[in-house]
């Protein structure tokens, strides 16, 4: 195994603020960042390099290739034939596999449960008469996700009669689709977990998730007892996954906290919203850790810099409560640069270490 050594490029699929903080960190460790992506965004701030094309230029994409030493992506939407155009030329990391399984609902929800996972009860729905017979099965109240690109509650349908089908069918736009049934959980929570390229794990302390109108609010540790109770569970499940996956870098897994046990909800093949309390919260952060391990380099200490960490989403106008937020003097705010602020949107966070 050959570290990749500060003073390389690292490339980056994706614009987003994820893709920033991931070139931030990496600026703190000497390496230079590329970023590619069919328009301009948040990473593009920071990086020493933006090569604007789409994901499925051969052409584009080799000559980025060829620019960089290693290449990640920051978000899980990518097209894994442009993973196939890339790999030959530089090291992707975290590879094609985790992408093929997460990006569809279904394909997950299976490699979890081969993995030893539970998940919701579920079935897939190509055609409304399949979704019907779904709903017959699974019952209500249950929830209808689009199989693929679904994420902060869009591309979904609540049922809470069998006579909401019609109506949920039409709201993901007759895309093939999942019926979930629902959970009946005390808490959410998720774990991020770092796998070097040695093969190497290293948990974080597991965040108490609460979300709000399907977009995540805030994310608080230590997570209460009865997530605790489930964390080593959940862990052990995550580090399989990764394993099986043969993957580098930070992988996410969410779960529901239910009587029982851990539920698994969904894999991000990514650094993740829900960690980014370990900017500051953390002895090593998601993003620097993430860099580490694409690099081939030592993982750092996920401990905990303080007695608890809360980190709170700035959705939409949220954000534009700035200057009292940094009023606050213990409050460390992030803000990703978009130019507009739209409902929804995430358009930064802010992290408070008590000690």
């Amino acid at each position: 195994m050959t570290a990749i050594p500060p003073g390389s490029t690292i490339g980056i699929l994706g614009s987003g603020q994820l893709g920033r903080m991931l070139g931030v960190a990496a600026a703190q460790l000497g390496y230079r960042c590329h970023i590619y992506a069919p328009e301009t965004g948040p990473a593009c701030d920071v990086a020493a390099a933006f090569t604007q094309g789409n994901y499925d230029d051969p052409a584009q994409l080799a000559a980025f290739a060829n620019a960089v030493d290693v290449i990640t992506y920051e978000f899980e939407n990518v097209d894994p034939q442009c993973i196939a155009h890339l790999a030959p030329i530089a090291p992707v990391r975290p590879g094609s596999l985790a992408l093929d399984i997460s990006r569809a609902r279904p394909t997950e929800k299976h490699f979890v449960r081969s993995h030893g996972g539970t998940t919701a009860p579920f079935r897939e729905a190509a055609s409304l008469a399949e979704l019907e017979a779904a709903v017959a099965e699974i019952g209500v109240p249950s929830i209808l996700k689009t199989s693929m690109f679904g994420y902060d509650g869009k591309g979904q349908a609540r049922l809470t009669s069998p006579g909401d089908a019609a109506s949920a069918w039409e709201t993901v736009a007759g895309q093939p689709s999942v019926l979930e049934g629902f959970v009946t959980f005390a808490h959410e929570f998720s774990i991020m977990l770092v796998r070097g390229l040695d093969g190497s794990t290293v948990p974080y302390p597991a965040p108490l998730n609460v979300h709000r109108d399907g977009i995540l609010a805030t994310s608080t540790v230590p997570a209460p007892a009865p997530v605790q109770a489930q964390v080593e569970t959940a862990v052990t499940l995550a580090a399989r996954l990764a394993h099986a996956l043969d993957y580098v870098g930070v992988l996410t897994c969410e779960f529901f906290a239910t009587e029982e046990g851990p539920v698994f909800n969904e894999m991000a093949p990514r650094v993740h919203n829900s960690g980014h309390w370990t900017i500051e919260g953390a002895v090593t952060s998601q993003f620097e850790n993430h860099i580490r391990a694409i690099c081939g380099l030592p993982l750092g200490s996920t401990a905990l810099t303080g007695a608890s960490v809360e980190m709170d989403n700035l959705i939409g106008e949220e954000a534009d409560a700035w200057p009292a937020l940094l009023a606050e003097g213990d409050a460390h705010l992030h803000l990703y640069g978009k130019h507009e602020a739209r409902p929804g949107r995430k358009m930064g966070h802010v992290t408070r270490v008590r000690r």
